[in-house]
């Protein structure tokens, strides 16, 4: 039989699951949508019950797929949506109240305030200011507001974690209950250079630190899967963010190498290598990352994202009713010789470049009776380019590291018009790696792997994607100044109106 790796991919919108050969591969896919909830401006969440049931469904079907076939699944790797936390209750398994999701914002102006004392030592330290949005903090709330934390957490019996954290206790017999680097980065309180969390933020927030997860690597044993859950007992071998399992998956492994995943959110991230970037707060949008950690090394990384472009696409289509789907809308885009004035800023959370402004509110302007459909479908695909192009320049900026290749991924990097605009807005080609849409379940399969039970290396395990699909810049430097000064004026009249 041949072998391979069962691979999980719990995003935000959606779960999947498949298997991953030496090849690189990734064989008999399983996906379920899953439901976001948004009670309120600034609340985001999500039911931790229906993202786990979701989880164990794809996950059986693919088990009993790769058998049928005549695959061997040798271990097991997840990748998941990070910062998004759970509450539950570690005797019942049950979540005690709905899941934070990673674009939630409720807690902005608490975070804001503690922020000026603690930012100056945060940005140097965790990489990133105290932000908009915080589990710990969503939880020290929870642990005041809500009587079934509390009972939970009087009685012993609370648990906490961001999703790898949730699954990872759900999935194995031992019911492991730990973090790992590159989700606690995310959460926003991981001392990066020392690998273990940043207890007197924690405390500062109300956070009780006695029932922290234990902080462990990406890549190593992290349990065994329950075999009365999958019919297997499975090493789980890594447990990483999305995100840096998609850097992972397009091969994005040595520094100066950038990649950009389209999916609820558009993520920008450069490897920075072994080392930490020279210009950390230089903007409060751009994070630094543990980009992964493995035999006792991490690579750091820098990210800089928009939290809501392929959310924004799902929005207007399902919501508004405006276009049928996101395929339709780059279908609709080609056709367009521009967008003749029309502007979108996919910024239904807020914008995070060139300020964190959570205020600022997508919008759509410049109409006319003469706008067509198709330059509405330009300008709603520009507007996430244009992000993108601010998210790389702010990224060289801050880790004094200059982009040598951007390899673009996720479900929207199949828009043929999106990643030329891409191209033409940064004037730095993109590499559109094949198999995209499964990029962080190749990379999370890569990293529980690359220690010789599939492949030696992850140079090795990256090898077999080939060279991609290349987009060369097709505007001038003037045009391209022009069209992100445009852009700039644009966003900062925005942030004007937000602030006023």
């Amino acid at each position: 039989m041949q072998p391979a790796i069962l691979s999980i991919d719990e995003g935000t919108t959606g779960t999947r699951a498949a298997w991953v050969t030496e090849d690189g591969t990734v064989h008999g896919e399983e996906y379920r949508r899953l439901q976001v909830s948004t009670p309120r401006t600034g609340v985001v969440e999500q039911d931790a019950g229906e993202i786990l049931a979701k989880t164990l469904e794809v996950c059986r079907i693919v088990v009993q797929r790769a058998a049928e076939a005549g695959y061997e699944l040798k271990a097991a790797a997840i990748a998941t949506q990070r910062a998004t936390a759970v509450l539950w209750d570690t005797v019942s398994g049950h979540p005690l109240v709905p899941a934070m999701v990673w674009q939630d914002t409720r807690h902005a102006a608490g975070l804001e305030a503690l922020g000026s004392t603690w930012n100056e030592h945060l940005i140097p330290t965790v990489g990133r200011p105290a932000g908009v949005r915080s589990p710990y903090l969503w939880a020290a709330h929870h642990l005041r507001e809500s009587p079934e934390v509390a009972e939970a957490y009087a009685a012993k019996r609370l648990g906490f974690g961001t999703m790898e954290t949730w699954l990872l206790w759900n999935l194995t017999r031992e019911r492991a209950y730990v973090a790992t680097s590159t989700n606690a980065t995310s959460a926003g309180a991981y001392v990066l250079a020392e690998h273990r969390y940043e207890t007197s933020w924690i405390q500062a927030m109300g956070f009780p630190v006695e029932i922290l997860p234990e902080l462990r690597q990406d890549a190593e044993e992290l349990g065994t899967t329950d075999p009365r859950l999958l019919g297997l007992a499975l090493p789980i071998r890594a447990a990483v963010g999305d995100q840096h399992a998609g850097t992972v998956g397009l091969g994005c492994l040595d520094a100066g190498q950038a990649m950009c995943v389209h999916g609820t959110g558009s993520f920008v991230d450069l490897v920075t290598g072994p080392r930490l970037p020279e210009n950390p707060g230089l903007y409060d949008g751009t994070l630094t990352l543990t980009g992964w950690r493995r035999n006792h090394q991490s690579v750091y990384a820098v990210e800089t994202f928009t939290a809501t472009t392929g959310s924004a696409l799902d929005w207007l289509c399902g919501s508004l009713g405006w276009f049928d789907s996101a395929v339709q809308i780059s279908e609709l885009a080609a056709l367009a010789s521009g967008a003749n004035g029309v502007m979108f800023v996919p910024a239904l959370t807020g914008i995070r470049v060139p300020v964190v402004e959570p205020r600022v509110r997508a919008s759509l302007s410049g109409l006319s009776m003469a706008t067509s459909r198709s330059e509405v479908a330009y300008a709603v695909l520009e507007g996430i380019a244009h992000s993108v192009a601010s998210s790389v320049h702010a990224n060289e900026e801050v880790a004094g590291v200059s982009v040598t290749e951007i390899r673009v991924g996720g479900g929207m990097s199949g828009s043929d018009p999106l990643i030329q605009m891409q191209a033409d807005l940064t004037g730095m080609p993109m590499r559109r790696m094949p198999a995209t849409g499964t990029a962080s379940l190749r990379g999370a399969a890569f990293l529980a792997g690359a220690d010789g039970l599939l492949w030696d290396s992850l140079d090795t395990a990256a090898q077999a994607l080939g060279p991609g699909e290349l987009f060369e810049p097709a505007i001038s430097a003037a045009e391209r100044d022009e069209r992100r000064n445009i852009w700039a004026s644009h966003i900062n009249r925005e942030l004007e109106q937000a602030a006023g």
